[in-house]
């Protein structure tokens, strides 16, 4: 089973704006990548780096993935205890939802930013935005 930890942000919402994913396997750190998305609220950068996440671990052709978030509106918009009432936020949320479909078993669990390897996720996000800050 693959766990996906996954975490977007920005500085200002909107403002710049970056995700970053680590996958792991029995884990250990099989993936990890980080992308600079410009400027976006944080509920986007957080459903770029889910969408991120589901794209590689359908890349890697599991079968039973785990994705694990900080993001407690993002877990709960696709567990279904949210409703999606955003329009910029609902293509987003079909978008995770048509690719996760291609797992046969999923999991989506919301975590504190300090647990697991959501830190790691967070440093890979905050040094992406910081490349591309302006001086």
């Amino acid at each position: 089973m693959l766990r996906i930890f996954s975490d977007g942000g920005s500085r200002g919402n909107p403002g710049p704006s970056a995700y970053a994913i680590v996958v792991t396997e029995d884990g250990k750190v099989v993936h990890e990548h980080a992308e600079f998305l410009g400027i976006h609220t944080n509920n986007y950068a957080e459903y770029r780096g889910l969408i991120a996440g589901i794209t590689k671990a359908v890349e890697l052709g599991t079968k039973e993935a785990e994705f694990v978030m900080d993001s407690q509106l993002v877990i709960r918009q696709m567990t279904g205890q949210y409703q999606v009432k955003s329009p910029a936020v609902r293509e987003l949320y079909d978008d995770a939802r048509a690719l996760v479909a291609q797992i046969p078993q999923v999991k989506f669990t919301n975590v504190r930013r300090s647990e697991l390897l959501i830190p790691r996720a967070d440093a890979l996000l905050n040094a992406e935005m910081d490349r591309h800050a302006h001086p």
